[in-house]
């Protein structure tokens, strides 16, 4: 038993691993498009404030995770094993092909489709599920307002300066905003795996109530800061070229709006998607200029692998449960 957890707490940290890749561009897309960072120094600089991360925000969304989506009591070695094999293989396919999903969702996903497997639709927590659900929709749209208020509100200021002087000055805010933001992807994001091996050890008897142990953050924290160092380079330019043209006001702008949603929402538990708030943020300060600045048929490919995320995730940890039943 103690051999299986061991493995699945290794498989939980790839899962966090690969979220780190997928997710590097959310974290890096805005200053690596403005060209204030080189591609390599935007991964280590988010990697380092993604593992800062782990101090000071606590684990609010771990919580969430880890008690709120399915009952914990049908959680069993299995189920995490089936979970975490339905958000790998979404996530490792979206990432190989360039789409930046949501890595949270499809962890959420295979959380669903093991637990109904296991202990039937009874099993899911209404509350927990109904919380992520409408943040599907609040997150990008809160993003999107956000990213758009404050590009409105910082360059009427800066109409009065010429560019150069305001991309210069933007040049140095867009680091403090990209800090900003990799502490919001990290607390969030890392939190997520945190849950899931809290649960697993008081699943398993080797905690007496559920907690999340100091090692278990700083292990949650490390790996999603190097899978950000490794970085999913086809994800990167979808983000940070492909979707809409930035300047470093912009750029610092999204940074900003994001990093508001994300240590916000982490705070209060809510775990959600950082790729949904990012993405809805470049939208909206893209959409400052003028509509046809977002490339919306770029935007409508990444809104579908959105949608898709949750029921693949979770028929993907459905079948894996049904096929490893023999081995438990």
């Amino acid at each position: 038993m103690l051999t299986l957890t061991v493995f699945l707490i290794a498989i939980a940290l790839l899962f966090d691993f690969l979220n780190g890749m997928n997710d590097a561009a959310n974290s890096i897309a805005t200053v690596v498009s403005t060209r204030v960072l080189s591609p390599r120094m935007a991964v280590l600089w988010a990697a380092f404030f993604n593992f800062v991360a782990a101090f000071g925000f606590g684990v609010a969304v771990a919580n969430t995770i880890g008690r709120g989506i399915i009952d914990p009591q049908i959680v069993t070695h299995h189920v995490i094993l089936a979970a975490l094999t339905g958000a790998i293989v979404w996530t490792h396919l979206c990432t190989r092909y360039g789409l930046p999903i949501s890595v949270s969702h499809s962890l959420i996903g295979g959380l669903a489709g093991a637990g109904v497997m296991a202990g039937g639709l009874e099993a899911l927590n209404a509350s927990g599920i109904t919380k992520v659900s409408l943040f599907i929709f609040l997150a990008p749209i809160i993003g999107l307002v956000l990213g758009f208020s404050l590009m409105i509100l910082v360059t009427w200021p800066a109409r009065k300066f010429p560019n150069r002087t305001v991309d210069k000055f933007f040049r140095i805010g867009q680091l403090v905003s990209s800090a900003a933001y990799s502490l919001g992807h990290g607390t969030n994001d890392a939190q997520k795996t945190m849950g899931i091996i809290a649960v697993l050890l008081y699943a398993g008897g080797y905690l007496d109530e559920f907690m999340v142990p100091m090692w278990v953050i700083l292990s949650a924290h490390m790996a999603i800061g190097l899978g950000t160092m490794v970085g999913g380079w086809k994800v990167i330019r979808t983000m940070g070229v492909k979707l809409t043209h930035l300047r470093p006001v912009g750029g610092f702008c999204a940074e900003t709006g994001g990093a508001l949603v994300l240590l916000g929402t982490a705070l209060a538990g809510i775990p959600v998607s950082t790729t949904h708030t990012i993405a809805g943020a470049i939208m909206g300060v893209g959409s400052t200029r003028r509509l046809s600045a977002v490339r919306w048929g770029i935007a409508g490919k990444i809104v579908i692998a959105w949608v898709l995320t949750i029921p693949v995730a979770a028929a993907v940890a459905a079948l894996v449960y049904e096929l490893t039943i023999p081995l438990f």
